[in-house]
């Protein structure tokens, strides 16, 4: 597929995406069911894999949602019978980690819902402009494999329009900190695994940051996710970073399962502050 006619098509996919938003939003509820996906869990990555054991419930704390305004998420973790499920493993030294995305990508957060027993967590946060948010809660109930929940909230308000996807640049700049991209095939193949390393440097002598900090238990975290509507958990990937890695080097093994545009946000933590990059990856 060219650049051109990815872009159309891209676009096409928006406007109706766009279409459904403003039919929506205006009576999105702040109660939401979400499908959830079983996953798999390795050293290197979660894929969906197997059948749906558990389901998520999201109440929010209001029903007049708005953009830029506090609001209290609960997420309900319930077997397959609607029971509370109350057990729940630490994994990347938390029991949740919550994805938070507007539909188009443009818009990412990365929660940690505190346990409150009975199936129940909870954490208060913003979203910073209306849309259809994604919610990805990913958690590994006691004895079980890792397992992914989908679930959708509607903030009202005016939907901001598509942006051209950016350009795919292989480095960014923040502060004093560049963060380069490198993949071990130019351009990734559906099924075939690739490892993406990203250099982390000192924009001020361009040499490699040394001593970063663990975060979550690693030395980095990164979250993929496909460009598509509606995003569903098989879009879905949570990497994990390999261990034995050179100073400012922080590196994952993946498969992309699909061809498509692919967006990545690596975290890490240095010097005490979680930092957060994101690129675009097209796979064929």
């Amino acid at each position: 597929m060219t650049n051109d006619e990815f872009f159309m098509k891209y676009y096409l996919t928006r406007i109706v995406a766009i279409a459904v938003l403003l039919l929506t939003s205006a009576c999105g509820s702040s109660v939401i069911r979400g499908a959830s996906s079983h996953r798999g869990h390795s050293t290197e990555q979660t894929h969906p894999e197997g059948s749906s054991t558990t389901q998520a419930k999201l109440t929010a704390s209001t029903k007049n949602l708005a953009q830029n305004q506090p609001i209290s998420l609960a997420i309900d973790i319930q077997d397959s019978q609607g029971k509370a499920v109350t057990n729940f493993d630490t994994f990347q030294e938390k029991t949740m980690h919550l994805i938070v995305v507007r539909d188009d990508l443009h818009s990412f957060n990365h929660l940690h819902p505190e346990y409150k027993g009975n199936g129940r967590f909870e954490v208060n946060t913003t979203f910073p402009t209306a849309g259809e948010y994604k919610i990805f809660s990913d958690y590994k109930p006691s004895g079980q494999k890792e397992q992914v929940s989908l679930m959708t909230l509607n903030v009202p308000g005016s939907v901001p329009l598509p942006k051209d996807l950016e350009n795919f640049n292989t480095t960014k700049i923040f502060n004093d900190t560049q963060v380069k991209l490198k993949l071990s095939e130019p351009t990734p193949k559906t099924g075939k695994e690739v490892t993406l390393t990203f250099d982390v440097k000192q924009t001020a002598n361009n040499q490699p940051v040394k001593g970063l900090q663990p975060y979550l238990g690693e030395k980095g975290h990164l979250v993929i996710l496909k460009s598509s509507y509606p995003l569903s958990t098989s879009d879905y990937i949570h990497a994990h970073a390999l261990k034995e890695t050179g100073d400012g080097q922080i590196a994952f093994k993946t498969t992309f399962p699909q061809p498509g545009t692919y967006k990545l946000w690596i975290q890490f933590n240095r010097d005490r502050k979680v930092n957060t990059a994101d690129f675009w990856v097209n796979v064929l």
